[in-house]
């Protein structure tokens, strides 16, 4: 997949199909897209084209808002390469860009600046300003389209995906089994992180530098690798303890993990914290690059009468966490 970052105009852009959007998290949804722009491509023999945005559109037009973001744009570009585009503009959104109309946006920046010769747009997407008042949508941009030499098609809603989150979708959306980022963010606020990895299609992920931290762990015989994360937007599952996969930088291999996020009440923790710990592995971490894959959620955080307690409890977490992860290497 060919990466362009659109800061300058192109002196010759290249004839595409494109679809435009956040695909923050690239889920299902966005998978559901991307088929069809493929194949729209395809059809048309020119490269399938995904342009997104740098960062938040609200960022730029709300600096106070901060996003839980389901993924980083690091994040976004490496799931975006796996699925078979050709290409991925990312626009530097400004707040320029932010009030340019739909008519302008399509002729400055989709038709001259990236070449764009068939757009494909969600029932529901819309781009560009809109003054209060006003309503612009599908049949604008066919219009504008026409009149711009963009032929402007609408992809059908998002099908429900198959799987066992099928009765929360169904009952979250109005009858309509649709999977969006919406929906990912609050089940995973909720710690229902099983359900919110068949929304995404991948298991969810957080990376950061493992920073020192008070080293309680240590003392009694589980220590921790404190995770601070790359991204502050960047969305924390629920308190709870998780079994989780976790790779360290220059490697691989992905090794099995037990998280805790939470404020460590035993010890009357005021922070938030998120601590995993390897199984089986020893060493120092601190200044390392980790990327923690959140799996199965195994309890919620509780208090302990004393630190005994919460070390035979944290024993049986390791076991779960093992036995859990090593079912799905059988499965």
């Amino acid at each position: 997949m060919k990466i362009i970052y659109l800061k300058e105009p192109f002196l010759e852009p290249t004839p595409c199909v494109a679809t435009i959007g956040m695909f923050d998290g690239v889920h299902q949804g966005h998978r559901f897209v991307i088929d069809r722009l493929k194949q729209e491509a395809k059809q048309c023999r020119l490269p399938a084209c995904v342009v997104t945005f740098d960062r938040h559109p609200r960022q730029v037009l709300q600096p106070d808002w901060q996003p839980q973001l389901l993924s980083t744009l690091d994040e976004k570009l490496l799931l975006l390469s796996l699925t078979g585009i050709d290409q991925c503009v990312v626009l530097t959104f400004t707040k320029e860009m932010a009030h340019l109309p739909a008519y302008d946006f399509m002729q400055q920046v989709l038709k001259k600046q990236i070449g764009v010769k068939t757009l494909l747009t969600g029932y529901d997407n819309h781009f560009g300003h809109r003054t209060p008042g006003q309503q612009t949508g599908f049949d604008d941009y066919l219009r504008y389209g026409k009149e711009l030499g963009i032929e402007v098609k609408s992809l059908p809603p998002t099908p429900a995906q198959p799987g066992s989150n099928d009765h929360l979708l169904k009952k979250n959306h109005e009858d309509r089994q649709v999977t969006n980022s919406s929906l990912i963010r609050r089940l995973l606020t909720e710690g229902r992180i099983e359900e919110a990895n068949d929304c995404l299609g991948h298991p969810y992920t957080v990376t950061g530098t493992v920073v020192s931290g008070q080293h309680i762990g240590t003392e009694i015989g589980f220590p921790t690798a404190n995770l601070q994360p790359d991204d502050p937007c960047k969305l924390i599952p629920a308190n709870g303890v998780y079994a989780v996969k976790v790779r360290l930088e220059s490697s691989l291999e992905q090794k099995h993990a037990m998280t805790n996020i939470g404020h460590r009440p035993t010890f009357n923790g005021q922070q938030t914290t998120l601590e995993t710990h390897i199984l089986h592995h020893e060493g120092k971490l601190y200044g390392q690059s980790m990327t923690v894959s959140f799996i199965h959620r195994l309890r919620d955080e509780q208090r302990f009468d004393t630190p005994e307690e919460l070390v035979e409890q944290l024993r049986q977490d390791a076991q779960n966490a093992e036995e859990r992860l090593n079912q799905d290497i059988k499965a």
